[in-house]
């Protein structure tokens, strides 16, 4: 995670990810919907499957995340109404369980309980 934001509320959750992936769906899926919903912000999928997609997926992962040619998924982003993006969790290699418990500490986190919450979208 990359330093705490000093504007009101995030304007979006994105998260770049292949529906294939067990890391991703229903894990990383179930998890943003509630990160969202707790934040009254709207969820973005990125399927790096879409070729569309992808191309977002990657410019996105190149300039704010954990980048590699053939870079970790999922990643997830948080986006601003300033205009920043915040890279606060990518997943791991190794099995499903390690990822799972990135998203119960990230969700149990100060950084997470400093973010304005918002109301149901």
């Amino acid at each position: 995670m990359r330093g705490s934001s000093t504007s009101p509320r995030p304007q979006r959750l994105t998260i770049v990810l292949a529906p294939w992936c067990p890391h991703c769906v229903p894990l990383s899926v179930r998890n943003g919907e509630r990160l969202a919903q707790r934040l009254g912000i709207p969820l973005r999928i990125l399927d790096i499957d879409r070729r569309a997609q992808e191309v977002i997926a990657d410019r996105m992962v190149r300039r704010y995340g954990d980048w590699s040619p053939d870079y970790l998924i999922p990643q997830v982003f948080l986006e601003w109404p300033d205009g920043r993006t915040e890279h606060v969790l990518t997943g791991f290699s190794e099995r499903v369980p390690r990822t799972a418990q990135a998203w119960r500490d990230l969700l149990a986190s100060d950084w997470f309980r400093a973010l304005p919450k918002g109301g149901r979208r």
